[in-house]
């Protein structure tokens, strides 16, 4: 019953905070982008939720637990420097469009309606499928700590989150969000320290995974290589599988809808690279204690569920009060995922797909009407198809990795991509991968694990790019567009610049730090105890270079923002102020 009545309070306090954030809400621009003018915490806020769900609570968490902690770890070292690639390369370019989202950047940028509505397509189908993962994930949570049936928590779920952003927006969402991140990161930083201090520390949980017998190797960097559930055969395709994924996801984080679309609503191109960073530095930290948290939970009961793990250590192995915590976190991070795509699905449906509407007021309107039809679909769908939350998410996510990432880049950074080929590249990138996955998934064909279909379809979408732009001409319009996105004045703000660089030596310090803790807790413990538990002298050498690699990656993200920072310009766009 207390669990009951946490999550009705949570869930009438979002609506409540909902409604006080949409009594602003008084043009387009308010609804869509929240007026352009959103601080670096609120966007810090609002990337971190929308990244962290459902899925990284229960399914990658859930990973670690079933015997990969630390490949999850190599996933995200890699992974998170794509915030930093997002923001440098593609974030700051796409805030000084001014666009209303990035489908209609896109639009902007090769003078294309039709690149537009093809961007805008695979977003609605794309956050769709990633929608229904995460609302799915919510609906598990509901029933497990209410004991009321799955479909009541999906209704209410839906009714929430549906409800803020009707009549909130963009605002609603984004204040709800980074409400949700400081009660999911605190709940995930009690949570995870209570379960590893009251298993003895790094030390005690380390000798006791290296102890047991039910999943072997899983205290080992390359995890669990042996038995019938084992994900890997031998430590190379574990280290492939961490790689490739985590560029996959760099390339998730650099240029999907979900975060790259809250840089529309920075202030500025100051904020959207602080944000970047200290979003960096924050999944950092909870990787590193929640995938550990998830191996640990092997020495309380190692039959789970996997996706249900930290659900089970929180209701069994925490203090009341602390349990209560964490699931409120853990539901208010699958919300506001729902929260997150679901607004930019009914957004995208109004002001990239459907024609334009004639005044602002019939705009906000098309929107609010196209976010409960496709909610409602989405509820529908969640009601009907079996919970899968970590495979719907991952195969989502990576659908826009090879659709939108190599037009994204090369929409600022190529001279001769030209409408065609971006129409192209989002269509093959998209369906070439949608197919693979699908034909993978029916064991229609086989694929070693460094062949992944987004792999596959990212080379067949910049083959697509490449051929369709070689046989079609650059327009004026497009080339005087790549030219405004690169222009700069001699205006140097010192104040924002100054903070900038602060915030980089905080990101490359943060990296320090992070390979210190792993080499001393992790690497230097195993060590310790390689004689007692005949660990390989190649198990050990692993542990240092993983300690190694996740510090030097956030370390190198903190200092190629420190040189962007030192020498940065503050933009004043000519063109946009022409336009305007």
């Amino acid at each position: 019953m207390t669990y009951t009545i946490a999550i009705l309070l949570s869930l009438i306090g979002y609506l409540v905070i909902g409604h006080l954030a949409g009594r602003r809400v008084q043009h387009l621009d308010d609804y869509l982008v929240a007026g352009r003018n959103a601080p670096t915490f609120l966007i810090l806020g609002t990337l971190v939720a929308s990244y962290l769900s459902t899925s990284a609570f229960l399914g990658e968490t859930g990973f670690a637990y079933q015997g990969y902690p630390f490949v999850m770890l190599i996933f995200a070292a890699v992974s998170t420097s794509g915030c930093l690639l997002g923001a440098l390369a593609f974030g700051r370019y796409l805030r000084r469009s001014s666009a209303l989202t990035v489908p209609e950047f896109f639009g902007k940028r090769f003078a294309s309606r039709r690149v537009q509505a093809i961007a805008g397509i695979t977003t609605v189908v794309g956050l769709g499928a990633y929608l229904l993962g995460v609302m799915q994930g919510a609906g598990i949570m509901f029933a497990e700590l209410t004991g009321l049936p799955y479909w009541v928590g999906l209704v209410l779920v839906w009714l929430t989150y549906t409800g803020f952003i009707l009549y909130s927006g963009s605002p609603g969402v984004m204040l709800t969000d980074t409400v949700m991140f400081v009660i999911f990161s605190l709940a995930a930083l009690g949570g995870s320290l209570y379960i590893i201090q009251d298993l003895g520390g790094w030390h005690g949980v380390l000798e006791g995974l290296l102890a047991q017998t039910d999943k072997p190797g899983i205290a080992l960097w390359h995890g669990v290589l042996s038995g019938e559930q084992a994900e890997f055969s031998s430590p190379g395709e574990a280290l492939t599988w961490g790689l490739t994924l985590g560029l996959v996801w760099a390339a998730v984080l650099a240029a999907s809808p979900w975060q790259s679309s809250r840089y529309l609503m920075a202030r500025n191109e100051h904020v959207v690279m602080r944000s970047a960073m200290l979003t960096a530095v924050a999944l950092a930290v909870f990787y590193a204690l929640m995938m550990m948290t998830g191996a640990a939970i092997n020495l309380y009961n190692a039959e789970l569920d996997s996706e249900r793990a930290m659900v089970w250590s929180a209701l069994n192995v925490l203090p009341a009060w602390l349990g209560i915590v964490i699931l409120t976190g853990v539901f208010a991070a699958g919300l506001s995922s729902c929260s997150t795509f679901l607004s930019i699905i009914g957004f995208s449906i109004s002001n990239d797909i459907l024609p334009a509407s004639r005044s602002e007021r019939s705009a906000m309107r098309t929107s609010r009407m196209a976010v409960l039809g496709a909610g409602l679909i989405a509820l529908i769908l969640a009601l009907f198809q079996p919970p899968a939350v970590m495979a719907v998410v991952w195969f989502a996510a990576t659908l826009f990795a090879s659709s939108w990432g190599p037009v994204a880049l090369m929409s600022i950074w190529s001279r001769r991509i030209t409408a065609a080929g971006a129409g192209w590249g989002l269509t093959v990138g998209f369906v070439g991968n949608l197919a693979l996955s699908l034909m993978k998934q029916a064991d229609w064909i086989t694929l070693p694990v460094y062949l992944h279909p987004v792999m596959l379809a990212t080379l067949a979408a910049l083959l697509a790019i490449l051929v369709a732009s070689a046989l079609t001409q650059v327009t004026p319009a497009e080339r005087q567009y790549r030219a405004f996105l690169h222009e700069r004045d001699d205006a140097l703000e010192a104040g924002w610049m100054n903070g900038s660089r602060w915030i980089a030596l905080v990101t490359m310090l943060s990296g320090v730090m992070i390979g210190i803790f792993l080499w001393q807790q992790y690497a230097e413990t195993l060590a310790g105890l390689a004689g007692e538990f005949d660990v390989p002298r190649s198990a050990v050498l692993g542990a240092y270079a993983l300690a190694v690699g996740c510090g030097t990656m956030l370390f190198i993200a903190g200092a190629v923002g420190y040189r962007v920072a030192r020498a940065r310009r503050q933009a004043v766009p000519a063109y946009q102020a022409a336009e305007t």
